[in-house]
């Protein structure tokens, strides 16, 4: 699309103000000029071919344009004195052709909503009011069944006010430039470019714009600059309000705030990290960061803290007149916040605009920008320290494939305006084992899990915590954590324990050796040692309760553990009644408040994340819940088809293949 700005006037009802430089140079306020305004905010509406005519000082128009658009074509209209406009646009002709055109005159104030407004329109529009009175000297649109039929200053039976803003679709405006030049063709060059417009107007598809009381209105006289600049000023006193989640920003986000900015003092709201944190990935950097980037944007005016997904707290304190969103979140989770917004706003006036957010392309290079630097080593080591840092309590489940990491990171539940997401992922040894069809006693060897964790990593981006068994020979295990901690794993949990593995969910009923407290210190001491960054971290893991050693000695192992070092402590149960794990827990932190407390719930599996938050737990680990129903569903199909001597039956229990690609990424 271009924009055809006519500049060709002399401006005389101007007197002194336009002595010396052309009518559109006036001043407005103190920092806008009338073609300023008009050049700002075509370009924060994305209007980049700019065609501009002149006529008296038309240099000194040039150099002043020149310093705040590019990409504009001046043409001269040499006989400017002698001729209206419609003489302008003819000798602009080569340049108006084969695109859709936003054509106005130089001495239009508009806001930067009705701007908006006709840059939207389906069709070919003229801007009008219906409440405006109808003046006597200036355009009149005169209107029937919702189309335009004349355009004129003698035009008062079925009319409107009407201003000199047009869209026009290619066909349309092709049209009326066709009678432009039959008209300068053969001499009528004194007239307006409408009297053409009145001769094909039953041709094209010309409809009226209603914009009401907006502003949108010609400067004519030192009077009117005056009153127009008090409205402009007007405007640019509202409260403008968006909320950024994003720290990396495409080009969609940048016209978004753009646009945002012309309507008036643009306040963003950033999410906070725990905000972000509670319903996608961790923030790439952090709140301060981000808000220093928002700051730095053209037409911000100020940034601050949005807490939570919901807006009331900002608004209800802030106030603005208008909320300015993508209109990407009428749909989706954010439907019910959206909903939310708009009751509020109506609860004191304010209004919520919405602006096309069609950046799919910018959208899935940024994301693909988000996947690449989260699963780089160095970013994802830490990711699990961060998180803990942010979210009171971290979900983990257990992987053991890169499938299954896809739906660890990606499977999403909205509820409430809210999205609920798992945070970590567990890369069990009974899970990996299991699915290589083999014992849980430390059979598979690091080799093969250091695979499997590449197979993960390869497709996901979330921390990995690793079960690292008894983390074998204190000498071998040091090489271990270092493998790990290259890989960019977030955590290893070691249990215990010594000798031939046999897991816990056997108790006592196999034969099982807790290691003691001092070689196990020294086993955690070692891997902390060989570490090269502070990021990775080693969680201890308790078996006094499974072994029945009682409630005093795990706390002593508890206390011992995170003084040699342990950067987590997980406490391991196989009861159903959660009391003895509730007592370590509130035992444990009445003296240590700070190291993280990890448990995995398989037995007692009744108790919530919020019931485990509330007493001090900082990470759950739901640890073979995708091996245990994946295992029976495939083994239900396997009966179905032998039992049907087809495939057919299985139908209802497949999932189909399409869904199950487009958990894969089409890129890594």
């Amino acid at each position: 699309m271009k924009a055809l700005i006519l500049n060709s006037g002399m401006g005389r009802r101007m007197g002194e103000l336009t002595s010396r430089y052309p009518k559109c140079m006036s001043a407005l306020t103190p920092e806008d000029t009338i073609v300023s305004r008009q050049l700002d905010l075509l370009v924060a509406h994305g209007v980049q071919q700019i065609v501009m005519t002149t006529g008296l000082f038309h240099q000194v128009l040039i150099n002043y344009c020149k310093e705040r658009a590019s990409h504009i074509a001046f043409v001269h209209n040499p006989l400017y004195d002698q001729t209206n406009y419609i003489y302008s646009i003819y000798f602009a002709r080569n340049e108006l052709r084969g695109d859709d055109l936003l054509l106005l005159h130089g001495d239009l104030v508009f806001d930067g909503e009705v701007l908006e407004k006709v840059l939207n329109s389906p069709d070919s529009c003229m801007v009008v009011s219906s409440t405006q009175p109808v003046p006597q000297k200036d355009f009149k649109a005169v209107i029937h069944d919702g189309h335009i039929d004349k355009v004129g200053i003698e035009f008062f039976d079925s009319a409107l006010a009407a201003q000199p803003l047009y869209f026009l679709k290619q066909a349309d405006w092709e049209k009326w430039l066709d009678a432009i030049c039959d008209f300068c063709e053969r001499g009528e060059t004194s007239c307006y470019a409408e009297n053409a417009l009145n001769t094909v107007s039953d041709a094209m598809n010309l409809t009226p714009l209603d914009v009401r009381d907006m502003l949108c209105a010609e400067v004519d006289t030192p009077q009117e600059l005056e009153t127009v600049g008090q409205r402009v000023e007007a405007l640019k006193q509202r409260v403008v309000y968006m909320c950024f989640s994003s720290d990396i920003l495409h080009s969609g986000h940048f016209a978004i705030i753009r646009k945002a900015a012309s309507l008036g003092r643009l306040i963003i709201g950033a999410l906070s990290d725990q905000a972000i944190a509670g319903y996608k990935r961790l923030p790439m950097i952090n709140y301060e960061q981000r808000v220093e980037m928002l700051k730095s944007i053209k037409g911000v005016s100020q940034v601050i803290l949005q807490p939570s997904l919901s807006y009331r707290s900002v608004l209800e304190n802030l106030q603005p007149d208008i909320v300015v969103h993508g209109d990407d979140w009428r749909s989706g989770f954010q439907r019910a916040i959206r909903n939310e917004v708009v009751d509020i706003l109506a609860s004191y006036g304010g209004r919520l605009i919405e602006y096309a957010y069609d950046t799919a392309a910018e959208e899935k290079a940024r994301q693909q920008g988000v996947y690449t630097a989260a699963s780089m080593p160095d970013i994802r080591r830490g990711s699990l320290r961060r998180a803990l840092e942010l979210k009171p309590l971290i979900k983990a489940i257990e992987t053991h494939s890169g499938i299954t990491g896809l739906i660890a990171e990606k499977t999403v539940v909205y509820e409430e305006g809210q999205a609920r997401s798992f945070d970590a992922m567990w890369v069990s040894s009974l899970c990996d084992s299991t699915a290589k069809g083999k014992p849980d006693i430390e059979l598979v060897d690091m080799s093969s899990r250091f695979r499997t964790i590449d197979d993960i990593m390869e497709v996901t981006t979330k921390p990995i915590i690793f079960d690292g068994d008894t983390g074998g020979l204190t000498e071998h295990f040091v090489y271990t954590v270092r493998t790990l901690e290259r890989m960019g794993v977030s955590m290893i949990i070691i249990e215990d324990k010594t000798g031939l593995k046999k897991n816990s969910l056997f108790g006592t009923e196999v034969a099982q050796t807790q290691d003691s407290i001092e070689n196990f210190c020294n086993k955690i001491r070692a891997g902390k040692r060989a570490q090269k960054t502070k990021d990775f971290m080693i969680c201890a893991r308790i078996e006094s309760l499974i072994l029945e050693r009682g409630m005093e000695d795990a706390l002593k192992r508890a206390f011992a553990f995170a003084e040699a070092g342990a950067d987590a402590i997980m406490i391991h149960s196989r009861k159903k009644d959660p009391a003895e794990i509730f007592a370590f827990v509130e035992a444990f932190r009445a003296q240590n408040t700070v190291t993280p407390i990890v448990v995995v719930p398989t037995s007692f599996n009744e108790v919530t994340e919020e019931e485990f938050e509330k007493r001090g737990v900082n990470i759950v680990i739901y640890a073979n819940q995708l091996t245990r129903t994946g295992f029976p569903a495939m083994q239900h199909a396997a009966q179905l088809i032998l039992q049907s001597h087809r495939a057919k039956e299985c139908d209802d229990i497949c999932m189909p293949f399409k869904e199950i690609i487009r958990l894969i990424p089409d890129e890594i």
